[in-house]
């Protein structure tokens, strides 16, 4: 581990076990707290998103009586965050902070019986699991394991402890050159040697360890000497991995495959490991019993289910509380990512695996899950129509019936139980993260109760745009969704510059999302009408709307596109003269794309991360299964009618026919699409005579995660805008 300043460490726990105080923690840094902002004309600013709370990690107490969380505070000053720990009772009452340091404490969960919350913390140098009184007192190191520990879960008897850290995979060029410990250069071999923002020289595993209430030891690694992820990059978490009730097991999400069968591949399994004989299974490609060997065991038949089923993405396990289940979710083909995500139950004695929640009974994907205390039910969370809610599938039926618990133009997020009620995070177009509470056992949908109003302070002082949904035929005769948000006091007798936004993925769902950067009220703020449509390949409108992007980037999703902005255009609040189109990612691809096909209806763009040369971006993607199943196959495949299409429909091929004024924003840290994309077509408007700008950020991956970078780019944004829409 790093060296620890012992005087400051002494001086911080101090403060800690009197319960707190504030601007504890390193000597002579700002705390980053809970910002008194004042907001002049009530009007959204760049200044105002980065001033609002962003709450985290939630954890329901075991008498669930109480309710820890974490909330994040950004200062652009600083160009950087904190998190602290609040407490409060279940209703929503005598809520409190915790915790008033620079340590970035996160990852809460309760631990022995209840009567103390452990906490991942950076306060002696590296991060490691502390622990402390519900009064913020008593605050003390659990562990002094020598890395970062990313996650963590105590185990059911409280008596081990899983964690995730980082072991090294690969030789660095210091280890095969010791005489050249300043040489920077990379040797690779094979693929994956990138991940979207590092150069990948690790891999996480789980850790399983003995916990004695104050320390741990015998640590062992599950997967010591393999080279394989688990949690997987670049987003798992500890939700990736889980106890069994009885705590002699630990289900992990695996995808045991390296380099170039790694790059192609989405295949992945639920493992189970077993702390008494030591070892690991793959609980997704085990052969069940015969139904004879089954209907012997338990007195019924099974139908053994065809290990094909498993061959995409299966992550998250979780037992059920009576130990008799482990339910997944569950991909049903490899290579293809935004598959429909399935809900699998597999009965633990039978080894029986069946499919609760799929096309069935809810076509869209299962985003999370959580048992019912009786182990007869599951929770989850899926999106539909443009909204999140709260589900709940009643596993004991032979075909699984699914019922909604909310309603209403929300997205909700990270569910738990507390008591007769659902604990929830809930956001919308209007609105960031707050903590709601939702009747678990409603039949209808009912009314959610709001807990926490982290960031009521700002809201006070501004005036929100109205959101609108809007049902529009596309040119195949479908019904599409279209959200249009209007500007704080809209006038009908008035002419509003309109902005297209273009959704990425491609599959990510334009629900009722709050962004801290692609804000769609900060940009009605500025005087812009928005139009977001759910256009082909989104989920949430069933299997096929979903999967018609797929080989298709340049056909119907593009037509949607222009479904959206023209029936808007024919509105006479809308400035059809004065039209604007946005996006990033795959948004970026369609910004860059319809720049060489809007046929003058646009007079400004701005593309984020964005695709502009195609069989350019085949290669130099990291995720070969991305590029293989969503542009069909190579571009050297001449025999290949998809990927053809595919290349043929390159945005870059178009340049020929661009007149608009564009900007090109690129993090060159981002290797899922390198920062050389926008500086190609900059480069290609700009030799074309087209008014252009380029913003570069050279620390930034596929976002912008700085707090001046990102009023830097709300700033840019507008000042772009503004210039060639309201001349």
């Amino acid at each position: 581990m790093k060296s620890v300043n012992l005087l400051l460490m002494s001086a911080a726990m101090t403060f800690a076990s009197c319960g707190g105080t504030k601007d504890a923690g390193q000597a002579g840094t700002p705390l980053i707290e809970r910002s008194d902002i004042q907001i002049e004309g009530k009007r959204m600013t760049p200044e105002a998103l980065w001033a609002m709370g962003r709450i985290g990690g939630v954890a329901v107490s075991p008498d669930e009586k109480q309710i820890a969380y974490t909330v994040s505070y950004y200062s652009v000053e600083q160009n950087k965050s904190n998190s602290e720990i609040f407490l409060m009772n279940a209703d929503g009452t005598d809520n409190r902070q915790l915790t008033y340091t620079t340590f970035r404490e996160g990852e809460i969960s309760w631990i022995k019986g209840g009567t103390k919350l452990a906490f991942l913390s950076s306060e002696s140098g590296s991060s490691q699991i502390w622990e402390m009184n519900p009064d913020g007192s008593g605050r003390r190191q659990l562990t002094q394991y020598d890395g970062d520990i990313e996650g963590y879960a105590f185990s059911p008897d409280g008596k081990k402890l899983l964690f995730i850290a980082q072991v090294k995979t690969k030789q660095s060029t210091a280890d095969k050159h010791p005489d050249l410990p300043q040489a920077t250069g990379i040797i690779v071999d094979d693929l994956m040697y990138k991940h979207w923002d590092e150069w990948v020289t690790t891999a996480p595993h789980p850790f399983i360890a003995d916990f004695d209430g104050n320390a741990i030891s015998n640590t062992k690694d599950i997967l010591e000497g393999l080279p394989y992820e688990s949690p997987m990059k670049p987003f798992g978490g500890i939700e990736q991995l889980a106890w069994s009730p009885a705590s002699d097991k630990v289900a992990f999400t695996c995808r045991m495959k390296t380099g170039l069968a790694y790059a192609i591949s989405t295949d992945s399994d639920i493992y189970e490991y077993d702390l008494l004989r030591g070892g690991f299974i793959n609980l997704c490609k085990r052969d069940v019993k015969t139904q004879a060997e089954a209907a012997a065991q338990n007195g019924d038949g099974v139908q053994p289910n065809s290990i094909d089923e498993f061959m995409g993405y299966d992550t998250n396990p979780q037992y059920s509380p009576d130990g008799k289940y482990i339910a997944w979710q569950s991909m049903e083909r490899d290579g293809y990512e935004a598959d429909l995500n399935r809900l699998c139950v597999m009965n633990r004695t039978t080894g029986e695996k069946r499919f609760v929640v799929d096309a069935r009974n809810f076509p869209s994907n299962v985003d999370a899950f959580l048992w019912n205390k009786d182990s007869q039910g599951i929770y989850f969370l899926g999106v539909w129509h443009g909204e999140t809610h709260i589900y709940h599938a009643d596993i004991t039926k032979e075909e699984p019936t699914v019922r909604p618990l909310t309603q209403g133009m929300y997205d909700y997020a990270s569910i738990a139980l507390c008591g007769n009620s659902l604990i929830a995070k809930r956001h919308s177009m209007s609105a960031a993260d707050e903590i709601f509470a939702v009747q678990a056992d409603s039949e209808q949908p009912a009314p959610a109760r709001q807990l926490t109003t982290e960031n009521q302070h700002i809201y006070d002082q501004l005036e929100m745009g109205k959101v609108e949904p809007r049902w529009m035929e596309t040119t195949d005769g479908k019904q599409m969704l279209t959200w249009v948000i209007y500007p704080p006091q809209f006038d009908l007798n008035k002419k509003y510059p309109t902005l297209l936004f273009c959704e990425g993925g491609p599959q990510s769902p334009v629900s009722q999302f709050w962004s801290y950067r692609w804000n769609f009220q900060i940009m009605a703020a500025n005087g812009y009408i928005i139009v977001a449509p759910n256009r082909r390949g989104l989920p949430g409108f069933g299997v096929e709307w979903n999967e018609a992007i797929s080989g298709d980037y340049g056909g119907q999703c593009m037509k949607d596109y222009f479904t959206a902005i023209d029936a808007m255009a024919k509105e006479p609040f809308v400035d059809a003269d004065r039209l604007g189109c946005v996006g990033a990612s795959f948004g970026g691809f369609s910004v860059y794309w319809l720049a060489g096909h809007h046929d003058k209806r646009f007079k400004a763009f701005i593309a984020h991360d964005g695709i502009f040369n195609m069989e350019m971006q085949y290669l130099e993607t990291e995720e070969k299964w991305f590029a293989n199943w969503d542009m069909g196959g190579a571009y050297w495949e001449k025999d290949n009618a998809t990927a053809q299409r595919t290349f043929a429909n390159s945005p870059h091929k178009f340049v020929d026919k661009w007149d608009t004024p564009i900007l090109c924003i690129h993090g060159e840290k981002d290797y899922r699409i390198l920062p050389n994309q926008a500086m190609a077509a900059f480069d290609a408007a700009v030799m074309r005579g087209v008014p252009a700008q380029l913003l570069i950020y050279p620390d930034e991956n596929h976002w912008v995660l700085k707090p001046q970078n990102g009023v830097l780019w709300q700033r840019t944004f507008f000042e772009w805008l503004d210039r060639w829409l309201k001349k």
